[in-house]
């Protein structure tokens, strides 16, 4: 079985290929590297989309790399797929300059240090981050209460969408409005916040001490949690989750962009807050070791407009 990329549903993929709404599709040809997605005929490569929007990887003699490069890979199709749920337009680096794209690359590589981040639609993640040891480490030393594989692409990805949706269009204004002048020197910024951390009382007016350092940093910070609770949500929907509470009974839908972010939080802070007790009852940490409060809340429903309002009718080829 692969994924059709076009209409997200598994379908048979044997050697030989298979015919799906009239385009022949095939196993791609990272299937050894784990990956379960469908190539089209006429892709070129023999690679999912998935996969070609991978424009840097480690070297094929670097067999260390190439396993994290799998793992991550993974997070970066659940990405794909939930971005291609929301109709964001997902439009290639190599189709066009600007487009999206992904350096995978590996710090514990030749190459050395890789900085994660976003430029001119470009996201670079570091794949030695899937050694969790590594990334721990990390999580300790910056003060963060959650850093993940999954939770850098979400994060970065809303770099580039940030670019492409909000700074080019009409939305810009109220961005600024809220999240603050994206124009203000991030160099300065970045000493700014590693030099003296987070202001206090951050907490009453953004989602992480991360947000506090640039507008930048502060949209792409709520786009990820964005993408956090409507994947949670949709998940826990699909699942058939239903809470019982002295208020009445939350059941998650499976689709909220046709819900204001009110109704979309109605459901995310019982749902947040039972799984969180789940976590508990493991020995472990709360899945979603945040609060959100009314500033907070007010730029999540800009970022639920942006994304119901750029939605298109299919953006995964």
């Amino acid at each position: 079985m692969g994924l059709h990329p076009p209409t997200r549903t598994m379908q048979p993929a044997p050697e030989q290929g298979a015919e799906v709404d009239g385009i022949w599709w095939y196993r791609c040809a990272n299937r050894g590297w784990q990956c379960n997605w469908l190539a089209a005929d006429d892709s070129g490569s023999g690679q999912c989309v998935a996969c070609r929007l991978a424009r840097k990887r480690p070297d094929q003699a670097d067999t260390l790399a190439l396993e994290k490069l799998a793992k991550t890979s993974s997070d970066k199709r659940r990405l794909l797929i939930q971005l291609s749920e929301l109709g964001l337009p997902i439009v290639p680096w190599y189709e066009r300059p600007g487009g999206l794209g992904f350096d995978l690359l590996s710090s514990r590589s030749d190459g050395g240090r890789v900085v994660i981040g976003h430029a001119n639609g470009i996201v670079t993640i570091d794949l030695a981050e899937t050694l969790d040891a590594h990334r721990e480490q990390l999580r300790v030393r910056l003060g963060e209460p959650y850093r993940t594989m999954l939770g850098h692409f979400r994060h970065e990805v809303g770099h580039y969408y940030e670019w492409v949706l909000v700074e080019q269009t009409g939305w810009i204004d109220e961005c600024r409005e809220l999240f603050g002048d994206e124009r203000a020197s991030y160099s300065d910024a970045i000493a700014r916040h590693y030099r003296s951390g987070a202001p206090l009382g951050w907490i009453d007016s953004y989602i992480s001490e991360y947000a506090t350092m640039h507008p930048w940093e502060d949209f792409a910070e709520c786009w990820a949690h964005y993408l956090h609770m409507t994947d949670t949500l949709t998940t826990a929907a699909a699942g058939g989750l239903e809470l019982s509470l002295p208020g009445g009974e939350v059941r998650p839908r499976a689709d909220y962009s046709g819900s204001t972010m009110k109704e979309l939080l109605a459901d995310w802070v019982p749902v947040s807050g039972f799984f969180n007790q789940v976590n508990r009852a493991m020995g472990k940490g709360d899945l979603y070791p945040f609060g959100i409060v009314e500033p907070v809340a007010r730029k999540l429903d800009f970022v639920h407009r942006v994304v119901t309002a750029s939605r298109v009718e299919r953006s995964l080829g």
